[in-house]
């Protein structure tokens, strides 16, 4: 029973994220086998991001987020934007495009960021869980619900814009270099804006969060109107 509610905190807001997706892609459904070999490879991607950053540390390059915040902003936000962005948006990339674009029901372009999306649910499920121990009850489900959204976001505009260049023919290597700069340089910001203030500063960061939301709930909405009518 208490390990039943060590892992509530990610498991419910896994189940809840999970299930919003699952009904966004109502019209043309991904079948719940792929979305779960999906997320599965979000969760591997945490032991990506864990060789590349290990990579940094012998290369003498590797640093505390929360040191740099208080010696030298102007270092955390080349942390930041060169490192944990890039870093973390590559290893959850590197599946979807290896393994993910292969399916057979890859075929609408929303498919790009539903399996985007479950592939940061994936990855946050383990960073939360690799947190757990840090956090209090309420803290834990707090960043329960809201990892999942961070991730889910950034992974959603490499994944809709490598999705639109795979279905219409157009150069993938080209999509996925520009999404990939644009979604590591938001994670960057994002991370660099909370990790130096986490208390004053969740307001800017919030703005850019709900920006993004905003952008992405207005493309599915476009998206979902275009299946119903190829139905």
């Amino acid at each position: 029973m208490h390990q039943l509610l060590l892992i509530l905190p990610i498991a419910v807001p896994v189940l809840f994220w999970a299930g919003y997706h699952y009904h966004k892609d109502r019209y043309l459904p991904e079948p719940v086998g792929y979305l779960l070999l999906t997320f599965g490879l979000g969760m591997l991607a945490v032991g990506l991001s864990t060789v590349f950053y290990e990579g940094l540390g012998v290369l003498g390059l590797r640093f505390d987020a929360g040191e740099l915040a208080v010696d030298s902003p102007l270092r955390l936000i080349a942390y930041t934007m060169l490192a944990i962005g890039p870093i973390e948006e590559v290893s959850k990339l590197t599946p979807f495009l290896l393994i993910v674009l292969r399916f057979k029901e890859f075929d609408e372009p929303l498919d790009g960021i539903i399996y985007a999306s479950f592939i940061g649910l994936g990855y946050a499920a383990v960073e939360n869980w690799q947190y757990l121990q840090y956090l209090t009850p309420t803290e834990a489900f707090a960043r329960g619900f809201a990892s999942p959204v961070i991730h889910i976001l950034f992974a959603s505009i490499w994944g809709h814009w490598i999705a639109q260049a795979h279905l219409t023919g157009r150069s993938v290597a080209k999509a996925t270099i520009a999404a990939l700069a644009v979604a590591a340089a938001l994670h960057g910001l994002y991370d660099f804006i909370v990790i130096l203030n986490p208390h004053n500063s969740l307001p800017i960061a919030a703005l850019i969060i709900v920006a993004i939301w905003l952008w992405r709930l207005k493309l599915i909405r476009a998206l979902q109107q275009k299946a119903s009518q190829d139905r």
